[in-house]
């Protein structure tokens, strides 16, 4: 039984996907229409693929290697992946417009400092990071959290670096 709350959990979080993506869509709209450029794009399908897998993994490997849920682990994950959530959607709130899933410079716009920024230059990595790795570790998926988590971290050095150079040439 506690595979199908799980299966309802994952599902949360992929329609949590899906609405982020609504909202990039329409962030990137905006954003092209006042002279936006997107870099980086090419590590972009990765990602995506990646944060896809992530969520199969999950079901995957909870159903498939029947891992059980562990109390004394899975709840603590789990109020990591609520706060994970709060700190993504924080950062979403306080770059308004500006937020996006890919990496999008419109000139003229200021850097945003305040929120979540004032702690972290990319706070929203640290929720990614921290949700890849709770949110198999819910229901025992540790292989899922262990191979996203390696994965992630190769895709995050090339995503932070175009970030930075692209966020460079704003402070410019």
């Amino acid at each position: 039984m506690s595979q199908v709350w799980y299966a309802v959990l994952v599902g949360l979080v992929a329609v949590e996907r899906l609405g982020e993506l609504v909202v990039a869509k329409r962030n990137l709209a905006w954003s092209l229409a006042r002279g936006g450029r997107e870099t980086g794009f090419g590590h972009y399908p990765f990602m995506v693929v990646l944060h896809t897998g992530l969520l199969a993994g999950c079901l995957v490997e909870v159903w498939v290697a029947d891992r059980p849920f562990t109390a004394l682990l899975g709840w603590p994950m789990l109020a990591l992946v609520v706060a994970a959530q709060a700190l993504r959607w924080w950062c979403i709130r306080v770059l308004g417009r500006q937020w996006n899933t890919r990496i999008v410079v419109v000139p003229g716009l200021p850097l945003v400092t305040g929120g979540p920024y004032r702690l972290f230059r990319h706070p929203n990595y640290v929720a990614v990071v921290v949700e890849g790795f709770a949110l198999p570790l819910v229901h025992g998926a540790w292989l899922t959290a262990a191979v996203f988590t390696a994965v992630n971290a190769g895709l995050l050095a090339v995503r932070i670096r175009a970030e930075d150079r692209a966020l460079r040439s704003v402070d410019a």
